[in-house]
C-alpha cells in the first residue's frame, strides 16, 4: 500500500506506549528523590502496617468463631463437673452399702453352716446305719494350731473386701450292719453340694449288743454350694 505524505514539514507521531508514561513517572521520581534509604523505610513501614492490619483482621475473625465453640465447652465442663460430682456421690453410697453387706456377711455367714450339714448327712445316710458322733475335726481345726503371720499383702488390703472363710472340717463316727450301705454312704456325702474332700478315715468290724456291725469314721469339709442349690423363702408369711 502506498502512503502519500501531503504534509512534509510535520514529523509523523509515533504512538506511545503506555507503560512508557509509567516508566518515565518513576524515573523522573527517581531524580527527585535524592535519599533511597528513605524511600526503602516507608516501604517497610507501609508494609509493616499492612501485615499488622491482616493480622488483627485475621485475628479478629478467628477469635468470632471461636466464641461459640468456648461457649459450649464451657458448658460441656458445667455438665461433666455435676456428673462427676453425682457420681462421686453414688461412690460413696456404694462403698458404704458394700462395707455394710461385708459387716452383715461376716456376723451371718456361718449361722447355718450346721444346719446344712446335720440336713446333708441326714438326707445321705442309708438304711440300718447310725452315727454316733457328729462334731468339728480338732485335727483340722484352725484353732488347734497357732495361725501363720499374715503377709505384707493381704495387710494391705482393702477394709471393705469380704473376709476370707476359714473351710469348716468335720468328722462322723458312725456304725452300720452292712458295709455296702457303708460305701453307699460315702458316695452319697461325696454328691452333696455342700460337703467336699469326704476322706473314709477307717473301717472296722466290731461287736455290739453281742452282733458284729462295722464301725466307721470319716472326715470331711463343709463348701458353701451353688446359688442353683440354695432356696430361701421369706421371713414371715401371711396366715389365712
Amino acid at each position: 500500500m502506498i502512503t502519500v505524505n501531503l504534509r512534509p514539514d510535520l514529523k509523523r507521531k509515533r504512538a506511545r506506549s503506555p507503560l512508557q508514561g509509567i516508566t518515565e513517572s518513576v524515573r523522573g521520581l527517581g531524580a527527585r528523590v535524592k535519599d533511597p534509604l528513605l524511600v526503602v523505610a516507608v516501604v517497610a513501614w507501609v508494609g509493616s502496617l499492612g501485615w499488622l492490619g491482616f493480622v488483627v483482621m485475621n485475628t479478629g475473625r478467628q477469635l468470632a468463631t471461636l466464641e461459640p465453640q468456648l461457649e459450649q465447652t464451657r458448658a460441656e465442663h458445667r455438665r461433666f463437673k455435676a456428673f462427676l460430682t453425682e457420681k462421686r456421690h453414688q461412690e460413696m453410697i456404694r462403698d458404704s452399702l458394700v462395707a455394710q453387706i461385708g459387716v452383715i456377711r461376716s456376723v451371718d455367714g456361718d449361722r447355718y453352716v450346721w444346719s446344712h450339714l446335720l440336713d446333708e448327712v441326714t438326707k445321705a445316710l442309708p438304711a440300718y446305719t447310725w452315727l454316733t458322733d457328729l462334731g468339728a475335726d480338732v485335727a483340722t481345726t484352725p484353732g488347734a494350731a497357732p495361725a501363720p503371720a499374715p503377709a505384707p499383702a493381704a495387710a494391705k488390703a482393702d477394709s471393705n473386701a469380704a473376709p476370707v472363710k476359714t473351710p469348716v472340717a468335720f468328722s462322723i463316727v458312725g456304725r452300720t450292719v452292712d458295709i455296702q450301705a457303708y460305701t453307699r454312704f460315702l458316695r452319697q456325702l461325696e454328691a452333696s453340694p455342700w460337703i467336699t474332700d469326704v476322706t473314709p478315715v477307717s473301717a472296722q468290724t466290731v461287736v455290739e449288743k453281742e452282733r458284729p456291725v462295722t464301725a466307721f469314721s470319716i472326715r470331711a469339709t463343709y463348701r458353701e454350694a451353688d446359688s442353683a442349690y440354695i432356696r430361701t423363702v421369706p421371713l414371715s408369711q401371711s396366715v389365712r
